[in-house]
């Protein structure tokens, strides 16, 4: 016998925007894109014009991967523009709407503790 109700047992689905689940890798070790350097992303995850970001400053980083996450729907663009270890890096400074947040911490316990760690 359980001791959680049922509905504790249904998976949680966060939404990136509405209709749209929030994709999320199933493991930082396949996030290997790059970590320094110019990268253009697909007009389908950067609707600017202005699409290419330098990595090797801070800001335009964050940036990247914010948009990245909040923007993906296939693993591979995952895989392609994200790094697992500059993602654990930079995690806590990400502004990320919470149900994209919530859904990379449920499946990377490590993102959470890393934040934790940040705030404290």
């Amino acid at each position: 016998m359980s001791v959680y109700p049922d509905h504790m047992h249904a998976p949680v689905v966060h939404l990136a925007r509405p209709h749209r689940p929030v994709l999320v890798a199933g493991t930082l070790g396949e996030l290997a894109g790059p970590t320094r350097g110019l990268v253009e992303l697909p007009l389908r995850l950067w609707w600017h014009p202005q699409r290419t970001f330098d990595l090797d400053d801070p800001t335009m980083l964050a940036w990247m991967y914010e948009n990245v996450l909040r923007e993906s729907i296939r693993v591979d663009e995952l895989r392609s523009y994200l790094d697992g270890a500059t993602l654990v890096r930079i995690w806590p400074q990400l502004n990320l709407p919470r149900a994209v947040r919530a859904a990379w911490e449920a499946r990377h316990p490590r993102l959470r503790r890393v934040a934790v760690r940040a705030a404290g």
